[in-house]
């Protein structure tokens, strides 16, 4: 799956989940991956804080059908070498303009973390793909109604505590998608090497995204 600009938030929203993983191996963050791809995600994203997370995303972009990003990118660096490496988005916990100006010349679409209606809104007009909304406030998914009540052009993203408890919740209030890290990967499976439990953590929370209205 190779696409950039528009083209991302139209697969981001149809997918409407992406899985990240961040993990203490390379090996675990591949074999993590893969469960929750047999599961059924097709957004995935690797943290660049993982061990070997180039290499990972390199094997990843290969498999066809997969949209493969980076997260926990902080530097111009960063995203060159995950570029390099085959990812086609690129996510940051921090809203940063020269990142996101050095992303659009990659061609690649920039996810800016935001906390605030104001970080947001300047993420959007500086050509932000999406935002990601992080940490996630109290209030979870009628925060995200409340402000997309006056702003509905952004593109809201919430990565933190989403399972298939809340999923349809956040998506009903109008996220774009949502992102699942360690309700998705919890640590200790990933070492304890519990594949097939996270394969079916990654249906039953796709099975939650696909009743949200």
């Amino acid at each position: 799956m190779r696409v950039h600009g528009p083209a991302f938030l139209e697969a981001l929203a149809a997918a409407r989940a992406v899985a990240i993983i961040r993990a203490r191996s390379p090996e675990a963050a591949a074999e993590g991956m893969a469960a929750a791809v047999r599961g059924g995600f097709r957004v995935v994203e690797i943290t660049l804080n993982t061990p070997g997370a180039l290499e990972v995303i390199g094997a990843l972009a290969r498999r066809e059908g997969l949209l493969v990003g980076a997260g926990t990118v902080l530097t111009a660096t960063d995203a060159e070498a995950a570029v390099r490496a085959g990812a086609e988005f690129l996510v940051s916990p921090v809203m940063d303009e020269a990142m996101l100006a050095g992303a659009q010349a990659l061609g690649t679409a920039f996810v800016p973390g935001c906390a605030t209606p104001t970080e947001m809104l300047r993420a959007h007009r500086a050509g932000a793909a999406a935002v990601k909304l992080f940490p996630a406030p109290a209030g979870g998914p009628e925060w995200v109604r409340a402000v997309l009540g006056p702003l509905p052009e952004l593109r809201i993203v919430p990565t933190q505590g989403v399972d298939a408890t809340n999923a349809a919740a956040w998506l009903a209030a109008g996220a774009v998608a949502v992102g699942a890290g360690p309700a998705l990967f919890p640590p200790e499976e990933l070492t304890a090497r519990r594949w097939d439990a996270i394969e079916e953590r990654a249906r039953a929370l796709l099975a939650a995204v696909r009743t949200a209205a």
